[in-house]
């Protein structure tokens, strides 16, 4: 079995808790504390999540 990390902070399940995240039918793993890279900086999961550079942040605006 592959050890289970974070894919921003490099964190393991023994660390800290970690999400599931499905793309391109893969699995990776984020810590809730990452969870807002994903979210408002995507950009800096460039080289740690395929197309990550191409994401757009969210956009907060209603």
């Amino acid at each position: 079995m592959t050890e289970k990390i974070c894919l921003n902070c490099g964190r393991n399940s023994n660390e800290i808790p970690l999400l599931a995240l499905e793309y391109r039918g893969e699995t990776y793993h984020l810590c809730p504390q990452c969870l807002p890279v994903m979210i408002h900086k995507p950009h800096n999961l460039a080289g740690k999540l395929p197309g990550a550079e191409n994401f757009a942040p969210a956009n907060h605006e209603h």
